[in-house]
């Protein structure tokens, strides 16, 4: 079975779930690694098998033997890793958000056209199984036209208080949710109006409330909050209802199917992203990056979501990021 030699830029948290989960994947040979960090760099190869190990993402993607890269650095340090992996003529797993401005996603765009290999930007509420059941449901008709949805993902404080140096929790989570709101309605955003509050006087701020205007008249509400108590028992605290005017769904927060009790309260793990089990990490992240390597290896352009869909998500969020900056009501254009 030929196997995808595949490379990671990137190994923070979750450059670490990448590595992790793809040196697990059997269709996948994890080749080469990549960070600044010699520490990390080194740490890292002796956990997971010795891949190559790069502090320099140019030499990785020089290094003939990869094939393909997930790109998992900061969002800010998206654009010129995408772009050097794409001239390298590399098949492109790029994480989410696709790029930090709508500009930045439409040079990645350009960069696309006539380009054989694959391309993905990661968005694994798309692969979240509710979600996607959710997504079947409202396309066979059974909640008729989409009129309302409200979503919410919230986190610890102590979780995000390091990743509010570089990114707000509009773009750093709200971008799951609009991508999903323009996944269910099938039309574009008319306008976004939202507000954002600083609690611990970080980079950016700890809560950012959005609500958007769809083409249709539909309105949906994303609520995203970083700075969720001490003792909170959730790792992730995400939910949104779906009303129609024939029907609604509730999609449930991942962490409600399994709660534990112990002498420190309870706690709600994850069941869906990437929880780990007696076989090693499974879950949504897993099934996305088998679906990517997948598609390499049957010559495949992934289409579960576009470079274009994911554009569209950035704009969004950033309109939303600007509303809350001015106080004002932001019109998106196309």
């Amino acid at each position: 079975m030929r196997r995808v030699k595949y490379g990671v830029i990137g190994l923070g948290f979750f450059g670490e779930k990448h590595v992790e989960v793809l040196s697990a994947l059997p269709e996948v040979e994890l080749t080469a690694i990549c960070t600044r960090r010699e520490g990390r760099l080194q740490e890292l190869a002796d956990k997971y098998g010795n891949p190559r190990t790069y502090t320099d993402y140019h030499e990785l993607l020089g290094d003939s033997d990869v094939e393909a890269v997930s790109i998992v650095t900061h969002v800010n340090d998206h654009l010129q890793p995408a772009l050097a992996a794409l001239a390298a003529g590399k098949h492109v797993f790029l994480e989410k958000p696709m790029a930090a401005s709508t500009k930045e996603c439409t040079r990645l765009i350009q960069s696309l056209e006539d380009y054989e290999k694959a391309f993905m930007v990661g968005h694994i509420c798309r692969f979240d199984p509710a979600y996607a059941l959710a997504k079947r449901q409202i396309d066979e008709g059974k909640i008729g036209k989409i009129v309302s949805i409200y979503a919410r993902r919230n986190i610890p404080a102590a979780v995000s208080r390091s990743v509010l140096a570089s990114i707000s929790p509009i773009m750093g989570d709200g971008v799951h949710d609009v991508d999903i709101m323009l996944w269910y309605t099938g039309v574009p955003i008319q306008s976004v109006y939202a507000q954002a509050v600083g609690v611990r006087g970080l980079a950016n701020p700890d809560i950012g409330w959005s609500m958007y205007r769809f083409q249709n008249g539909a309105v949906g509400v994303i609520e995203n909050n970083w700075c969720l108590p001490s003792g909170t028992p959730f790792e992730l605290d995400a939910r949104m209802e779906v009303i129609g005017d024939k029907g609604a769904i509730y999609i449930n927060s991942p962490g409600q199917s399994l709660a534990v009790s112990t002498p420190d309260g309870w706690q709600y793990p994850d069941t869906v992203y990437w929880p780990r089990t007696q076989a090693g990490r499974a879950g949504a992240l897993k099934e996305e990056l088998a679906y990517f390597a997948g598609c390499i290896l049957k010559g495949e352009k992934p289409d579960i979501i576009t470079p274009e869909e994911s554009r569209a998500a950035v704009a969004a969020v950033e309109a939303a990021e600007r509303s809350a900056g001015t106080g004002e009501v932001v019109r998106i254009t196309k």
